[in-house]
Parts: C-alpha cells; sequence; structure tokens
C-alpha cells in the first residue's frame, strides 16, 4: 500500500508541475489509472487513497474486477480495441469508451447501451501518425465520424483519444500532441462540443500536458510492474 501512495503522490505531482509550467490549473487535467493486468486489490487500495477512474482493455478481466469491487463507486474506461462481439458487455458495463474508431462500432454501442443507464461517454481514437498495425480512424476523417456519434441516442460524445507513435526515449514526439491539439480545436470549430483530449502516458504526460492534452493514461507509474 505504501508504494501505491507513494506512486500516486509523484504522478500527481508531476501533474500538477507540468500544468503549471503550461500555465494550466489541476482540475484541468484527469488522471485516468490505466489497471489492465493489475489485481483488483490494488484498485481498492487506490480508490482508498482518492483514485476514481481507472482503465482496461480486456473485456473479460475488467468485468471481473467490476464483480469484485462493486461496492465501490468507480469510474471505468474501455481503451482497448473494441471488437462487434463485445459492443453489448462494454455499453453495459462501463462509463467511458475511449478506442471508437468507426461508425459500425459507434451504432452497436448506442444501439446496445441500457435505457437504465445514463448515456455513454465516447472519444473518437484517431491514428494521428497513420501507423499501419494501430487501431484509430484517420485524422481526416474524424469530424465526420464525429458528427455520426452526435447524433445517435445513448451517446455522449466527449472529446477525441490517441496512442501516438513512440520515438526515442519511449515517448510520443511533440508533433504528434499537437496535431492532436490541432485536429482537437478543428473539431470544436466545426460544432462539436468536445471537452476531452486523451493523450499522454507514463514517459510523456508532461508533453502531452504541454499540448492540451485533458487526461493522461497513467499504469505502471501508480501500479509498479504488472503480474
Amino acid at each position: 500500500m505504501n508504494n501505491l501512495k507513494e506512486n500516486l503522490n509523484a504522478v500527481s505531482a508531476r501533474l500538477e508541475e507540468s500544468c503549471r509550467v503550461a500555465g494550466r490549473v489541476p482540475w484541468e487535467v484527469q488522471l485516468l489509472a490505466v489497471s489492465k493486468r493489475q489485481p483488483a486489490g490494488k484498485i481498492r487500495v487506490l480508490h482508498e487513497l482518492g483514485q476514481q477512474a481507472f482503465g482496461e482493455n480486456i473485456v473479460n478481466e475488467a468485468l471481473d474486477k467490476q464483480a469484485g469491487l462493486h461496492d465501490l463507486q468507480l469510474e471505468w474506461h474501455f481503451i482497448g480495441a473494441v471488437q462487434s462481439n463485445k459492443t453489448a458487455e462494454i455499453a453495459a458495463h462501463f462509463n467511458w469508451v475511449q478506442s471508437v474508431d468507426r461508425e459500425k462500432v459507434l451504432r452497436r454501442l448506442a444501439s446496445q447501451r441500457p435505457e437504465s443507464l445514463g448515456p455513454l461517454n465516447v472519444c473518437l481514437q484517431v491514428n494521428i501518425d497513420l501507423e499501419p498495425q494501430k487501431a484509430g480512424c484517420l485524422p481526416g476523417d474524424a469530424i465526420a465520424l464525429a458528427k455520426i456519434a452526435e447524433s445517435l441516442p445513448r451517446i455522449r460524445l466527449r472529446g477525441l483519444m490517441a496512442i501516438p507513435a513512440l520515438v526515442d526515449g519511449g515517448g510520443a514526439a511533440d508533433e504528434s500532441f499537437q496535431r492532436m491539439k490541432a485536429l482537437f480545436d478543428d473539431c470544436r470549430s466545426a460544432g462539436h462540443a468536445l471537452d476531452t483530449l486523451s493523450m499522454g502516458m507514463s514517459a510523456d504526460m508532461e508533453r502531452a500536458i504541454l499540448a492540451g492534452s485533458t487526461m493522461v493514461r497513467v499504469g505502471t507509474d501508480i501500479f509498479g510492474p504488472r503480474e
């Protein structure tokens, strides 16, 4: 528990200092703790320390954790590739889906979101560096996809997400972050009420915040090595 507390405090301090350098206030940037392949017990400890938002990328693993942590008020984000045969479970058990990259998935999530739940928060994943091995819509398709998302029931379009190409040192290039921020601004200028730009991880969260990120996704630097 002590290591988790120290890790969370260290990452939070980095976030706050990055905001100070960028001339921003810390509440403008949300910290998402990426808990994939981490035990539910660590999530429980982090919740006790004040962390509420957690990211998972494997549906069955996430559902097991959710069942074991049902007594906690947690905010669950799905950040992995969305398979068509998993959309019903994702729509029913997550608060956010950050990795939507095509119309078919949007429509399935909208139709399968239970009416008893509030709207499903959605970010469109953008393949900002056009990497053939990565998911994500093309940057030029983001505005059209945003228009479709906003037309669907039980979906609330929140923003854009990206996993840019890594450069030497393990982080993303500043140019990739800047292009994502420009695309985010273009979507807003086109009339889409986006409030979330999810980019930046352990190795590059400072540069992402400087470029305009509003949500950073941090795993190992909070949880420690995965089991």
